[in-house]
C-alpha cells in the first residue's frame, strides 16, 4: 500500500526536499499552506502533476497552525503515516521583533497540531523540527543530553514545542519524535538568512550589480551542513523501531567570517573590500557557537553527513552565479505561471 505523509512547512527550504525525497519514495504527500493574494510555492512547482491525474501524488490544501478545528479536519480526511511539522516563523532576528506572532505559530501551533492527531485518532508518525537554537548559550559540542538555553523567542518557542512533543509521547503514546537539527542550508535558502545573503550578494557583485554586503556579528560560529541530507534524516528518525530524539549536526564549526572567505574566495574577490558592518542585524541576546554533536544519529540511525560548510559555501555560490548568469531564480517561478493556481481554486 502506498504509504501517505502530510507536510507541513511544505514550501520551504526542508518541505521541497523532503516532498522530492518522499516521492521518490513511492509515497503520496499532502502539504499544508496558508493562503494568500499570491502563490509561494516555486519550491516545490517542479513536483507539480495535476491532481485530476491518476498518477497525481502530491496534493496541497489550505490550513494554518494557527486553525486548529482546519487541522483536525485535514487529519481525519487524509489519514497520513506520517506527518512532518516544519512550519514555523524560522527567522531568529525576527522573532524579536514578532515575539508573539512567533510564539502563537512556532510554539502553539506545534500542540495544535499534536491536537488533531490525538482527536482524529489517526494512527501516525509524528516528527517535530526542533532546532539547535535551543541551546543558545550552552557551550558545544552539544548533544541530545546537553542542557537548553534558549536566547531568542524563537528557540523559547522551539523549547515549548520539543517539549509538548515529548510530553505527548508520553502521555498518549503517540510515535513522536524530535529532531534537533543545526544550521542546514542549500540554494533554496530564503535569501534573508545570512548564508544566502552572502552568496547572493557574492553572485551580484561579481556580476557588478551590487557593490556592498551589509552584515552584523561576523564572530559567530555555527554548525552548517547540507539540507537534501537533514530531511533524509527526519525520515529515518520515523522509520525506527521506537520513538526517541536525534540531533542532527556535521560536528563542525565555522564563523561567519569563515564562510565569507570560502564564499567570496571562490569566486576570485576578497569579501573585505565589500562587507560593512550594521547593528541591525545584531540579536539583542546573541549566541556564540552552536557546534553538534551526531554519533547517536549515526550509530542508531545510520545518518552521515558528507557536505560541511566550505562545501556547502560552494554549492551556494555556483547555484547564485548560474541562476544570475540565466537571468532567473533557480527554484522560484513568477507567480503569474504557478502551476497550482487552477487546482487551488
Amino acid at each position: 500500500m502506498t504509504k501517505r505523509a502530510l507536510i507541513t512547512g511544505i514550501t520551504g527550504q526542508d518541505g521541497s526536499y523532503l516532498a522530492e525525497l518522499l516521492l521518490a519514495k513511492g509515497y503520496e504527500v499532502h502539504g499544508l499552506i496558508r493562503r494568500a493574494s499570491t502563490f509561494n510555492t516555486g519550491r516545490i512547482d517542479h513536483l507539480f502533476v495535476d491532481p485530476h491525474e491518476a498518477n497525481a501524488r502530491l496534493f496541497l490544501h489550505y490550513g494554518d497552525l494557527s486553525d486548529g478545528a482546519r487541522l483536525v479536519t485535514l487529519m481525519a480526511q487524509i489519514d497520513p503515516d506520517e506527518v512532518y511539522n516544519l512550519a514555523a516563523q524560522s527567522h531568529v532576528r525576527v522573532s524579536f521583533d514578532e515575539p508573539e506572532h512567533t510564539a502563537d505559530t512556532t510554539g502553539t501551533g506545534t500542540v495544535r497540531l499534536l491536537e488533531a492527531v490525538r482527536l482524529s485518532g489517526v494512527r501516525t508518525r509524528y516528527y517535530q523540527a526542533s532546532s539547535s537554537e535551543l541551546y543558545g548559550s550552552t557551550p558545544p559540542p552539544q548533544s541530545e543530553t546537553t542542557p537548553f538555553h534558549p536566547r531568542s523567542p524563537y528557540a523559547a518557542a522551539k523549547l515549548y514545542s520539543y517539549w509538548i512533543t515529548k510530553n505527548y509521547r508520553e502521555a498518549y503514546g503517540l510515535f513522536a519524535v524530535n529532531g534537533i537539527l543545526f544550521n542546514h542550508e542549500s540554494p533554496r535558502r530564503g535569501e534573508t538568512f545570512v548564508t544566502r545573503k552572502i552568496t547572493r550578494a557574492v553572485a551580484r557583485i561579481k556580476a557588478g550589480i551590487q557593490s556592498e554586503l551589509y552584515l552584523g556579528n561576523l564572530d559567530a560560529v555555527r554548525d552548517w551542513g547540507y539540507a537534501p541530507e537533514y530531511v533524509l534524516g527526519m525520515w529515518q528518525m520515523l522509520q525506527a523501531d521506537e520513538p526517541d530524539d536525534y540531533v542532527l549536526a556535521t560536528g563542525t564549526g565555522y564563523t561567519i567570517r569563515d564562510f565569507l572567505d570560502v564564499s567570496f574566495g571562490h569566486v576570485g574577490l576578497d569579501w573585505n573590500e565589500f562587507v560593512r558592518f550594521d547593528e541591525r542585524y545584531l540579536r539583542p541576546s546573541e549566541v556564540d557557537a552552536l557546534i553538534g554533536d551526531p554519533s547517536k544519529a549515526r550509530e542508531r540511525l545510520g545518518w552521515e553527513p558528507t557536505v560541511d560548510g566550505a562545501a556547502l559555501a560552494r554549492i551556494m555560490v555556483d547555484a547564485d552565479v548560474s541562476a544570475l548568469e540565466a537571468g532567473t531564480a533557480h527554484w522560484v517561478d513568477s507567480p503569474q505561471s504557478a502551476p497550482w493556481a487552477e487546482a487551488l481554486r
